[in-house]
């Protein structure tokens, strides 16, 4: 019954190549725990939320696709034709009733299943992966559109070209799995590869911790060809002590920082170029408060991400260092890699569709 907390993993830089590892794409979209008993269907997420109401059109297609009684363990995901698409996805969390049946229609989404955890009677969360994905193997089929069984592999080598080639479709990375390992709820026993990468960004702002008692997010921009300044992302993750120290650094860059500054006008130029500001109302987070202070752009931080994905960086960012050997002005669109799309289509049927 639910709720169950979804088995979790460590972050390792490289791909695993221990004895007994079964690799998996890391998909990015919504951790879900799918429990069906007859004609009731309940999606968990990985924060105990239920996912249900938002996602309305998986209800039905996994009444189809899955035994009668089961749980199973899997991630919601948008694909299109350029891949994963988890911006739409984020947009699913609607509360209006109205908007999440318009939006289940224009942007369907998929759900990827990679773990059994039950089925009938029978708890599996005990049984070693290997068992669980054979039962897996035994109940998804490739017959039903939009509910796919994740790829595995035991060669390591194949992961790595996973890792590699899956990542301009917006794929995370790749998970390694022990086939020995039962299921172990909200315990970090698996291990994922994440890309990371780093960039020069300006330091145009900044928001304070929720505390008020020292910096809570830097505030990021890169500079376009035409030479406007985006607000592309935030770094945040400090310490209680490097957000002190970060009020003092960041005190000379305050003095008139709004003269002449950037994004001072953000929301007059948001509407009439379309360009990627800070302070706007969240899509995703009603009532936050998305408050920000200006420092004069001159300050060049280099941080750590995954990817990017619209112009901005799909994940909050990691403070490296400040690099006063830089110029803002160098920070541009241009130092990103770009990584062309993966053919999708020999996963996902709704591609070829």
């Amino acid at each position: 019954m639910p709720p169950v907390r979804p088995m979790l993993a460590k972050a390792v830089h490289e791909v695993p190549r221990a004895p007994g590892l079964r690799y998996e794409p890391k998909w990015d979209g919504f951790r879900c725990v799918v429990f069906r008993d007859g004609d009731e269907v309940e999606l968990g997420s990985r924060n105990d939320r239920p996912l249900t109401r938002y996602f309305p059109e998986l209800v039905d297609l996994l009444k189809e696709a899955l035994p009668s009684r089961c749980v199973v363990d899997g991630e919601i995901v948008i694909v299109t034709e350029h891949g994963l698409d988890f911006e739409s996805l984020q947009l699913r969390l609607h509360p209006a009733a109205s908007r999440v049946r318009k939006l289940a229609e224009e942007t369907p989404a998929s759900f990827v299943v990679f773990d059994l955890l039950a089925l009938d009677d029978r708890d599996l969360t005990a049984e070693p992966f290997a068992e669980r994905r054979r039962l897996l193997e035994t109940i998804v089929s490739g017959e039903f559109a939009r509910v796919h069984l994740t790829p595995m592999t035991e060669d390591p080598d194949v992961a790595q070209d996973w890792f590699r080639r899956f990542e301009g479709a917006g794929f995370d990375g790749v998970m390694a799995k022990p086939a020995d390992q039962p299921y172990e709820q909200d315990r970090r026993v698996m291990w994922k590869v994440k890309h990371e990468r780093t960039a020069d960004c300006v330091v145009a702002g900044f928001r304070w911790h929720k505390d008020g008692k020292g910096v809570g997010s830097l505030l990021l921009g890169l500079y376009d060809e035409a030479g406007t300044l985006h607000h592309v992302g935030v770094a945040s993750s400090f310490s209680v002590a490097r957000r002190a120290e970060l009020v003092d650094e960041l005190a000379p860059l305050r003095e008139n920082a709004l003269e002449g500054h950037p994004w001072r006008r953000w929301a007059e130029a948001q509407a009439e170029a379309g360009g990627r500001m800070p302070g706007g109302q969240s899509r995703w987070s009603a009532g936050k408060d998305l408050a920000w202070e200006a420092v004069r752009p001159e300050l060049v931080a280099e941080v750590r991400y995954e990817h990017v994905q619209s112009g901005r960086f799909r994940h909050g960012t990691r403070l490296v260092r400040f690099r006063p050997d830089r110029t803002p002005e160098s920070c541009t669109y241009g130092q990103l890699e770009e990584i062309p799309p993966a053919e999708l289509s020999t996963l996902f049927g709704e591609v070829r569709s």
